[in-house]
């Protein structure tokens, strides 16, 4: 959802930018604008003292420039904080039984699960990272599928072997997954 919602900011900014300095810029080099255009000519400003004085003496703009720049800042920070954000597990902690524990590496678990879900019979490449807490992990895992791989079993078979190995081996409780499954992509076969 985060990568949908940055594509989209990052897209509607850059109209908006493109857009806008387009216009200025062709106005600039002479090109005649509509008639209800911001910008009149090469000589106009963007924004003259009327337009920024206009709404300065009603009781109501001052709280509501306030307002709109809070929530901007606000949702600014919030998508600086999402992307900066650590997605990636870094370490899980595995439960020693000594009242002590060890650290295992996120990467190293991640490798190892990813390498035997792409052993699996049918799986063509799969690709695996652990999110969440470091002491209750969760993995999600891709797998591309070949065309002859029944994808029921191919998710049993996941279960019940490479993500129970991963979560035996690291001594957790429970290790909960969001598989997905994609098919390769590959020519219709011929019958006859």
């Amino acid at each position: 959802m985060l990568r949908i919602v940055n594509r989209v900011l990052v897209g509607l900014a850059g109209l908006l930018l493109i857009v806008g300095g387009g216009s200025v810029l062709a106005v600039g080099l002479g090109l005649e604008p509509p008639s209800w255009w911001v910008h009149d000519g090469q000589r106009d400003v963007l924004l003259s003292d009327a337009d920024r004085t206009r709404w300065r003496d009603e009781g109501w703009w001052w709280p509501t420039v306030i307002a709109v720049l809070a929530v901007t800042v606000l949702l600014a920070l919030w998508w600086l904080t999402a992307i900066l954000r650590r997605r990636r597990l870094a370490e899980v902690l595995v439960d020693t039984g000594d009242g002590e524990g060890a650290l295992l590496r996120g990467r190293a678990l991640e490798g190892v699960l990813a390498g035997e879900a792409g052993a699996l019979d049918g799986v063509q490449r799969a690709q695996a990272a652990l999110t969440g807490r470091r002491s209750t992990p969760q993995a999600r895992v891709q797998l591309l599928l070949e065309p002859h791989a029944d994808p029921g079993d191919a998710l049993h078979v996941l279960t019940t072997q490479a993500l129970a190995h991963a979560r035996d081996s690291a001594g957790l409780a429970a290790l909960p997954a969001e598989v997905r499954l994609r098919g390769v992509k590959h020519r219709a076969e011929r019958v006859s």
